[in-house]
C-alpha cells in the first residue's frame, strides 16, 4: 500500500508538520498522520488524520478530516468510498471530529459503513481544526469540503476507488445535498454515484424575516446555539452588512464566543438565553434577506445522481414540515427524489433508516456505467 509519509497535521503542535504537496489545487493533501488508537472506529484496518485543501468564500483554504479504511484486502477496483458529513458537534477547533473522534451518537452508524465494506472519508468542514470562523450552514462551502475529502483520501491511501457516495445528517445532511448538487462539475475525475441526507436544515431563510426581539422564547432544541453559530458564519461571509447592529450586547458576546469555546462550554453559556435576547431589531431588511437566501437556500434542481432524503417525524432539531416542504419543492421542480419519513427523532431516524440506506447505497455502487443517474 502506497501511503504518504506519516506527518503531523497542522494543528498538532507536538510534532513538526511536514508539507506533502506545495500546489494549491482543491483536494491535495497538506499533511497526514495515523489516527490515534482511541479515535479509530471498529472495523477499521487503517485510520488517518489529514489536512487537505478545499475552497471557501475567500479562496483555497486548509481543511481537516479523517479517513477510515476497512480491514483486509480491497475489492477489485478499490474500496468504494462513503463521504460522511457529520452533524453539528460544535463550532471551535476543540470540537473538530479529527481531534475528538466521530461523535458518540453517530459512531456506531458510521462504523456500520466500514463493516459493509466501504472506506469512510470524514471531513471536519472549513474552520473546525483550521484558522478562521466556521461558515456554519453555508452549504456551498461545506459541500466542497465533502467532495475534497474524497480527493484527499484517495491521495492518502491508493486502495480507494474513484466511486463514492455522500452520506450526512443534520448540518451534514445539508452538506451532502450541496455536495450532490455540485459533485460531478466540481470533481469530474471522480465517479460520484449519489447521496443520502438525513434531517436536512432547509427553508431557514423563510423564517428569518420574522426573527427579532419578539421571537418566541421557546424554540427548537439548541436553537440559541445554532443561531449563534449561524450568525457568526454569516457575519464573516458578509461583513458589509454590519450584523452587529442587529445584535444586543448579549447577542454580540455569544456570536463572538461561538467559534472560540468548546461545544459543552458554549451550550452552558447559552442555556438561559433566548434568540429574542440576542436580537436588537428584526432581520427583515431587504439586503440582509437577499444575503441570507444566498447563504442558506438549498437548491431544488440541478441533481444529476440519485438522492435519498430521510426525516424523523419527531425530530426536535430539524422539524419535519420544513423538510417536507423541501421535498415537495424538489418534486414540483422535477427533481427525482427518494424521500422517506420515520417515526424517530434526529438520531433515531438515522438508525431506523440505516438498513434501507444500505440497500440504496449498494444499488448505487452496483451501477455498471460511469455517469448513470
Amino acid at each position: 500500500m502506497a501511503l504518504l509519509a506519516l506527518v503531523s497535521v497542522l494543528w498538532a503542535p507536538t510534532v513538526g508538520a511536514v508539507p506533502v504537496r506545495s500546489d494549491e489545487r482543491p483536494g491535495t493533501v497538506i499533511a497526514s498522520s495515523e489516527l490515534p488508537a482511541e479515535l479509530r472506529l471498529p472495523g477499521a484496518g487503517a485510520a488517518y488524520r489529514m489536512t487537505y485543501r478545499t475552497t471557501d468564500r475567500h479562496g483555497v483554504t486548509p481543511c481537516t478530516g479523517m479517513l477510515f479504511v476497512p480491514a483486509g484486502p480491497p475489492p477489485d477496483g478499490g474500496w468504494p468510498v462513503i463521504a460522511w458529513a457529520h452533524g453539528t458537534v460544535g463550532n471551535s477547533d476543540y470540537d473538530a471530529p479529527s481531534v475528538t473522534g466521530v461523535d458518540t451518537e453517530s459512531r456506531d452508524y458510521v462504523s456500520s459503513w466500514l463493516q459493509r465494506g466501504y472506506a469512510v472519508a470524514a471531513t471536519d468542514y472549513v474552520g473546525l481544526g483550521t484558522p478562521g470562523v466556521p461558515p456554519y450552514l453555508d452549504g456551498k462551502v461545506a459541500g466542497r469540503s465533502v467532495v475534497d475529502s474524497v480527493r484527499a483520501s484517495r491521495e492518502v491511501d491508493d486502495t480507494l476507488s474513484s466511486s463514492w457516495v455522500t452520506v450526512g445528517l443534520s448540518q451534514g445532511g445539508q452538506a451532502s445535498v450541496f455536495a450532490a448538487h455540485n459533485a460531478t462539475a466540481y470533481a469530474p475525475e471522480l465517479d460520484y454515484r449519489g447521496a443520502v441526507a438525513g434531517g436536512v436544515p432547509s427553508n431557514i431563510e423563510l423564517v428569518a424575516p420574522w426573527s427579532g426581539p419578539w421571537f418566541p422564547p421557546q424554540g427548537l432544541a439548541g436553537l440559541t446555539v445554532y443561531m449563534s453559530y449561524l450568525i457568526a458564519g454569516f457575519r464573516d461571509a458578509y461583513p458589509e452588512l454590519d450584523l452587529d447592529s442587529y445584535l444586543t450586547e448579549v447577542g454580540r458576546r455569544l456570536v463572538d464566543a461561538a467559534p472560540e469555546l468548546p461545544f459543552r462550554e458554549f451550550a452552558r453559556l447559552t442555556r438561559n438565553v433566548s434568540v429574542a435576547q440576542m436580537l436588537s431589531r428584526g432581520l427583515d431588511a431587504p439586503d440582509l434577506q437577499s444575503a441570507l437566501r444566498e447563504y442558506l437556500e438549498v437548491p431544488v434542481t440541478g441533481y444529476d445522481r440519485p438522492l435519498l432524503i430521510v426525516q424523523g417525524v419527531t425530530d426536535p432539531s430539524v422539524p419535519f414540515p420544513l423538510t417536507d416542504k423541501l421535498a415537495a419543492d424538489m418534486r414540483r421542480a422535477g427533481t427525482p427524489l427518494d424521500y422517506r419519513m420515520y417515526s424517530g427523532g434526529h438520531f433515531g431516524s438515522m438508525y431506523q433508516s440505516a438498513p434501507e440506506q444500505a440497500v440504496f447505497v449498494a444499488a448505487l455502487f452496483r451501477q455498471s456505467t460511469r455517469g448513470t443517474g
